[in-house]
């Protein structure tokens, strides 16, 4: 089964195929997230299932590219491996104690979860009080292990996996402690960094930080290791491929659509290192334009362009957007220079959204 290549098949498999599926997963690990008895932890996971449902179809895409005999098999591991992200951004969003050890001990799961053979959940809530979630974060990662671990390509896909992993686990680290901490920790951090990729020498630090914030890579990768064998090769020109200018227009997207929230509430947005809007534009345009070209040389270069345009797109009809003329005015300026692909996508989105609203509603 070839990987979607138009606007039209795209949208169409997304809703008829994808979306349904990603809500059945959903409900089994929203039923486990229920039988949890310490309240806050509950409370954390009900809204990791809850609130995300966005990031979950949206992993979901990748699932696309796959044999649809094992494409519920990948899915899970998707939904599964984002639950966790999502639920730990949580734990860290809300920890009083802004303890580093903590954080890296909670996203041991993460790391785990691509190991298969390595379940040791004594070690994810070793430096905080609450430790009862009924095995809700254990059955998790061995959820996601079994899936990876029948992937016939997921030996040689591994290693690169595992190194977007610890990108996205070292920013949730350095990112949730103390305020005064969190710039020198992840100035230090791209310091050290840049000397292992040289194209980070374009970049500026946060916008590093924020390529290593995307499951983008990842999925993909779990994608092709379900196809079948592949060279160890084949899987860093995947990793590259996304990594670091097509999860970093995710990520920037994403808090660029967060400034308002974020500046409320006090958080790290890196959208506001930007001198001013003119230079944040046009940064988004580079990676925008860099990601582009990364992703024309890949297998299945039309499906991961849709994705790209797509995901301008999704980000810039959220409702956050909408709701704020000034953000919209900027958004405007983006959607325009992402092309028709993107204009198709954005209307598509912003209907969808609404019909979705509705429902809920009902």
């Amino acid at each position: 089964m070839k990987a979607p290549t138009t606007m039209w098949t795209m949208v169409y498999k997304v809703y008829k195929e994808i979306v349904p599926e990603v809500h059945m997963i959903l409900d089994e690990w929203r039923k486990k997230a229920e039988t949890i008895e310490d309240d806050e932890l509950r409370e954390y996971a009900l809204e990791s299932v809850n609130e995300n449902t966005f990031h979950n179809e949206g992993g979901g895409v990748f699932a696309l590219l796959t044999k649809e005999k094992v494409r519920k098999d990948v899915l899970w591991f998707i939904v599964s491996y984002q639950v966790i992200c999502d639920y730990l951004d949580s734990l860290c969003d809300q920890s009083d104690s802004l303890d580093p050890n903590d954080f890296r001990s909670l996203h041991e799961a993460l790391r785990q979860a691509l190991h298969p053979g390595t379940l040791d959940d004594s070690v994810y809530y070793e430096h905080r009080g609450q430790k009862n979630d009924n095995g809700f974060l254990r059955e998790l990662v061995a959820t996601c292990q079994e899936k990876v671990a029948a992937f016939p390509g997921f030996e040689e896909t591994q290693a690169s996996m595992e190194e977007l992993s610890l990108h996205y686990r070292n920013l949730q680290v350095y990112k949730h402690v103390k305020k005064e901490d969190r710039e020198p920790l992840l100035i230090k951090w791209y310091e050290e960094t840049k000397e292992e990729y040289p194209q980070l020498a374009r970049m500026r630090w946060y916008e590093f930080a924020a390529s290593t914030g995307s499951t983008l890579g990842v999925y993909a990768l779990a994608a092709y290791a379900s196809k079948g064998k592949m060279k160890r090769e084949t899987a860093v020109k995947i990793k590259d491929s996304y990594f670091p200018y097509a999860q970093g227009l995710h990520i920037l997207l994403d808090y660029f659509i967060d400034q308002e929230e974020d500046l409320a509430d006090d958080e790290l947005n890196f959208c506001a290192y930007y001198r001013d809007e003119e230079d944040m534009v046009e940064r988004i345009g580079v990676f925008k334009s860099e990601a582009e070209e990364n992703l024309k040389t890949m297998t299945d270069a039309s499906f991961h362009t849709l994705i790209h345009k797509g995901i301008i797109a999704i980000y810039l009809a959220d409702e956050k957007v909408q709701n704020d003329p000034e953000i919209k005015r900027v958004a405007n300026r983006m959607i325009r220079f992402g092309g028709i692909s993107t204009l198709f996508f954005y209307l598509n989105s912003w209907v969808f959204r609404r019909v979705g609203d509705k429902e809920k509603a009902a």
